[in-house]
């Protein structure tokens, strides 16, 4: 909770949650410059940034480390476990791209998304108020504000910023493959035909496709990590609930016993969620480079 909720009286359910969805954030523009857009570049999501850059670092580091340790001798279970992940996206590079130059590059990058996003989503998985509960205390400390949010998948511009990486990874290969005249060509020539008149058709559609591949590819992901942060914070407040006003007879007792069995329950089922998450992620970013390499 924060700083002047914790004053005055406990939270009710709608403070809790709007206060949990609030992210910590800095306003880096100057002077007297403010943006008058409806998107607000000057405005950076600080915990999302920080918890991406902590979780990429130790997603290479174990990445780094299966690969120093690797042996042609039987290997362990962690080097078991590394080879059967580059094993699988490496099949699923090949099966998309059929260019060999291009996997050198494109699989080693798919690994490194899987592994990364499937680390963002498994900050879910902590419990709701570990972290805030820890930097209540630091944060105003520091000179911040009382806000922190984990899950940095469940921050819109995280997602649409790795999914605008990704069309621009598209756009590089478009250009290499085809060469800057072949792509060109191929944003007027497709879906509708090399017809002079069906230029402005064709590359109204072309532009289209490419907003609604990056905007789709980054809505999945935070949708589904959004609604799952949603579940786990209302599961908390059963819990909060229990402990704040348990009273067998007016029924805070099953309270307490459902909050136990439906976060047991949900974490299980998110833990497929998570995984499925990070893995369709990166099966897109094969299919839209993929497709970046096929000729209309």
């Amino acid at each position: 909770m924060s700083a002047e909720i914790a004053t005055t009286k406990a939270p009710n359910a709608g403070e809790y949650i709007q206060h949990h969805l609030q992210h910590l954030q800095k306003d880096f523009s100057f002077g007297s410059v403010k943006q008058t857009s409806l998107v607000d570049f000057s405005i950076f999501n600080l915990d999302s940034i920080v918890y991406s850059i902590i979780l990429g670092v130790i997603g290479c580091f174990f990445l780094w480390r299966a690969a120093r340790k690797s042996t042609s001798g039987v290997p362990g279970r962690f080097q078991a476990a590394v080879e059967i992940l580059v094993e699988m996206v490496d099949n699923q590079a090949k099966g998309v791209i059929h260019n060999a130059n291009s996997r050198k590059l494109v699989a080693p990058l798919a690994l490194t998304v899987f592994v990364w996003i499937f680390l963002m989503n498994a900050m879910d998985m902590l419990p709701v108020d570990l972290l805030p509960a820890v930097w209540h205390v630091a944060g105003p400390a520091l000179g911040f504000k009382d806000y922190m949010r984990v899950v940095p998948t469940a921050d819109l511009s995280s997602t649409l910023g790795m999914s605008f990486g990704v069309l621009l990874l598209c756009l590089f290969y478009s250009v290499k493959i085809k060469g800057l005249g072949g792509w060109t060509h191929e944003l007027v020539a497709a879906p509708f035909g090399d017809k002079f008149y069906l230029y402005p058709v064709n590359f109204l559609m072309q532009m289209i496709e490419f907003a609604a591949k990056t905007v789709s590819h980054g809505m999945r992901l935070f949708g589904n990590m959004f609604a799952g942060e949603l579940i786990f914070m209302l599961i908390a407040l059963m819990g909060g609930a229990w402990a704040w006003q348990f009273n067998p007879l007016s029924g805070g007792f099953w309270l307490g016993f459902g909050h136990v069995v439906a976060g047991t329950a949900w974490s299980i089922f998110h833990i497929l969620v998570i995984t499925l998450q990070a893995f369709i992620f990166m099966m897109l970013t094969l299919i839209y480079v993929g497709q970046a390499h096929d000729s209309h």
